[in-house]
């Protein structure tokens, strides 16, 4: 099992109004009412070192992500910040989770193929390369890429990378949206053909499709926790049975938020206020904002309106602001509690969902630093053992981590 922690690096102190005030935390929220650069700073230092504490504490990942525009997490380029990490880990055996930049969104996508190569480099091949299609509000209402063609902006750059990483000749590229006349990569990755691919999704049918067409990991990011997780994990490997492929555990990850506090009762005390805050805060976003008409192709919105997937979703954001803090524990959408609690909670969900790659958000949106830091101390120290040999009577193999640190991790 490979557990790895990821950070969305949001802002921290909101203004108690915030969601009266404004309209939403993505696309409009104004810089200069909300944020200065030097706080902006301070929470982009303290992330790094909460993510390089994880590392150091015996987290087998850290990653990070994109998003643009908004305080729900600020990272316009997971890259700089990647960079960062995979430098202060060299002497770590720790994959670097970029989960990841967004393809349609970034011009020429050839950009990825090489910045993600120098991340291999500098990390001396522990890249996994995450491949997300964007959120609605990121690649349509920020970068301007139309509804109706991120789909066909995804594939045409997911080939251009993957091509541009393996061919040994220089080589002309004439896409739809991207015409380069020689495309030559250097750097190349160390990882040979290419690190790991994940391609991240929050329950599109045609994403699990693609993943298991292509061979890559399923990576499932989700705020609504493990239990509504299982439909769409079911979905994903009634696809990977369709391909006739095997149902190795580690061709899949999930993503859910965890806190671990010396008891129960202790966890609710700590960080309730921090688990309101982010649901309240960081996920305030109108409804529609998630997916613009033709966000999401025919075949997954219709299996989304007949399987009831989305309209329990959509049901469940909208109710969010009435949710207690039990209802987020019991419901698993934050896994709370004491180590055992924690423990016995997540080795359930990873086996009901299959999946043999775990990332967890330990920082949840106001959390102080000291508080993020403790609880990543507690789940290293007392869960993080009991999750690493979950699949290891199964006997299969982690063909979606590097190669380099695919043994379990001594520290």
């Amino acid at each position: 099992m490979k557990v790895s922690m990821v950070h969305l690096m949001p802002h921290r102190e909101l203004p108690e109004d915030f969601t009266t005030r404004y309209k939403s935390v993505w696309v409009t929220p104004p810089w200069h009412e909300l944020i200065d650069g030097e706080q902006a700073g301070r929470y982009y230092n303290q992330s790094i070192d909460e993510l390089l504490h994880a590392a150091e504490s015996g987290y087998d990942g850290i990653g990070v992500n994109e998003h643009h525009q908004n305080a729900y997490g600020f990272m316009p380029n997971p890259n700089l910040m990647g960079t960062a990490l995979a430098r202060l880990t060299n002497h770590l055996d720790v994959g670097i989770l970029q989960i990841g930049s967004t393809l349609p969104s970034t011009q020429p996508a050839i950009r990825i193929a090489e910045e993600y190569a120098m991340l291999d480099c500098i990390s001396g091949g522990r890249l996994i390369a995450g491949m997300p299609a964007g959120t609605s509000m990121d690649a349509n209402q920020c970068m301007g890429i139309p509804p109706i063609e991120q789909r066909e902006r995804y594939y045409e750059a997911y080939e251009l990378i993957m091509k541009a990483w393996q061919s040994r000749e220089p080589f002309a590229f004439n896409g739809r949206y991207t015409q380069l006349p020689s495309v030559n990569v250097w750097p190349r990755p160390i990882q040979d053909p290419h690190p790991p691919v994940w391609i991240p999704g929050l329950g599109s049918l045609s994403t699990w499709k693609f993943a298991a067409k292509h061979n890559h990991n399923y990576a499932m990011l989700s705020f609504f926790g493990s239990q509504m997780g299982k439909k769409v994990m079911d979905g994903f490997w009634s696809f990977v049975d369709e391909e006739g492929l095997d149902r190795n555990p580690y061709r899949a990850s999930f993503a859910q938020m965890v806190c671990v506090a010396d008891t129960d009762a202790q966890a609710e005390k700590l960080f309730k206020e921090h688990i309101r805050y982010f649901f309240d805060k960081c996920m305030h976003v109108p409804l529609p904002w998630w997916g613009l008409p033709g966000h999401l192709d025919h075949a997954s919105l219709a299996n989304g309106i007949r399987s009831g997937s989305a309209i329990r979703q959509m049901e469940i954001m909208a109710n969010f602001k009435n949710f207690s803090y039990k209802d987020f524990v019991d419901k698993d959408i934050v896994i709370a509690g004491s180590p055992a609690t924690v423990a016995d909670k997540l080795v359930g969900a990873v086996k009901d969902l299959r999946v043999g790659n775990l990332m967890t958000l330990q920082h949840i949106g106001s959390m102080p630093h000291e508080l993020t830091k403790e609880s990543i101390s507690l789940f290293c120290q007392d869960v993080l053992p009991k999750l690493r040999d979950v699949w290891d009577d199964e006997g299969w193999v982690n063909h979606w981590w590097p190669v380099k640190i695919r043994a379990t991790r001594a520290v």
